[in-house]
Parts: structure tokens; sequence; C-alpha cells
């Protein structure tokens, strides 16, 4: 096969406008509103999901950590719905795109950080030189720290946009595999397509996990810094 690999990766454009706001706000959709007296079996589980892990992100923040519960809620409900769209055939997951998670990363990030700077600066300052340090030692610490804080933003786009690449990439050799392997020996094509099978349920549970762990490294920044 002479497909490109990267081809599923490769934003869609309609007369070369490209279709990724469409397909950002499509996620949207798949949390319904309720707009009965008696929510169904689908809106008690949204329900259910959103309140256990609102309280498990909550539990470490103060009163003003708290007010970052929405933003929270709806960058995690954002990410995780964004993925699982991407497993569907025929579709595009914009969380591959570096640009765009960095896009997500660095605003969240730089928030957080001149918060901090606002509200504390002496403990915000006071990171950038941890306690103890000998004295000839404190430049290079100072820009050591200084350099790792500018890298959160970019370890959190990286991360993101690599686990769901690996995964795509994975699931399209698997699945190539498994469809020329089924006119040479319907045996391997079945072992195939049961590894396929897994890997495709693994997929499943990456894009919720490395939506959870996009936020909650967001919910560490901002404890950090509030």
């Amino acid at each position: 096969m002479n497909e490109n690999l990267f081809a599923p990766f490769i934003t869609p454009t309609i007369l070369g406008i490209t279709t990724l706001p469409i397909i950002m706000l499509f996620p949207c959709l798949l949390l319904t509103s309720p707009k009965r007296w008696l929510p169904n079996r689908i809106q008690t589980l949204q329900v259910w999901l959103i309140r256990l892990i609102t309280k498990q992100m909550l539990m470490i923040h103060n009163k003003q950590g708290r007010s970052w519960a929405l933003m929270l809620m709806s960058l995690i409900l954002f990410i995780a719905s964004t993925n699982l769209l991407g497993l569907l055939p025929y579709s595009f997951t914009p969380t591959t795109q570096l640009s765009m998670n960095i896009g997500m990363a660095i605003p969240l990030w730089l928030a957080t950080v001149l918060m901090g700077f606002r509200n504390k600066p002496k403990v915000s300052l006071a990171h950038f030189l941890p306690q103890g340090t000998p004295t000839p030692l404190v430049p290079m610490l100072v820009i050591i720290e200084t350099i790792s804080l500018f890298i959160q933003p970019l370890a959190l786009a990286v991360r993101l946009t690599a686990n769901i690449t690996a995964g795509h990439l994975l699931i399209h050799l698997i699945g190539s595999a498994t469809l020329a392997l089924s006119s040479i020996s319907m045996t391997m094509s079945i072992i195939t397509f049961t590894i396929l099978f897994l890997l495709t349920i693994l997929e499943l549970a990456v894009a919720m996990i490395q939506a959870y762990v996009f936020t909650l490294l967001v919910s560490l920044y901002l404890h950090d810094n509030s």
C-alpha cells in the first residue's frame, strides 16, 4: 500500500477552508442536556461521572482554586469526547495536532502562573530557588528552574499529541496488516484482527486517560499557584 501513514492526521478542508472548528464543536452534540424531570440512563451516567471527577479534581484546591471547576470540567469533557470521536472510521482527531494542543496548554499554564505571581509572588519566586541551595549553585538552579517552568506547557501538549498519534498509527498499521493477510493466511488474519480489537479497546481507555492526565496536570499547576 502506497498510502501515507500520516494522511489521517492532515487537517481536512472543504474548498480550501479548514473544517477543524466544525469538528471541534461536534463533540458538544454528544453531551445532551436534560429536557425531562427524570433523566435517562445516559444523562444519569454523565452527571455521575462529572460529579466524581469534579470531586476528585477539586479535593486539593482552596476556595480560589475551586473557582476553576467549570474550566477544568469543560476541558476534560472536550478532550475526552474529541479523542473518542477520532476513533470512529473516516474521522479526524484534532488532538493529534500539536498546534492545537499547544494552543490549549499555553493559555491555561500562563493563567495559573500569572495568578500565582499576582496572589502570592514570594511563594512563586521561591520555586525558582529551593531552600538550602549552596551559593555557587544559585545561578545554575535558577536557570534550570526557569527552563523547567517554560517547558511545562510544551510537555502537556507533546504528551497528549504523542499518545494519541501513536495509538492511531498502531491501529492503522495493524488494520492494514489484517487486510493484507486476509488474502494470504486466514489464520494470521484472525490473529491480527484480534490484536486490532484489543488495541482498539486499549485506545478507548487511552483516550479518556489522556484527557484526565492533561486536566490533572493543569489542576496541579493551579494548585501550586493558588
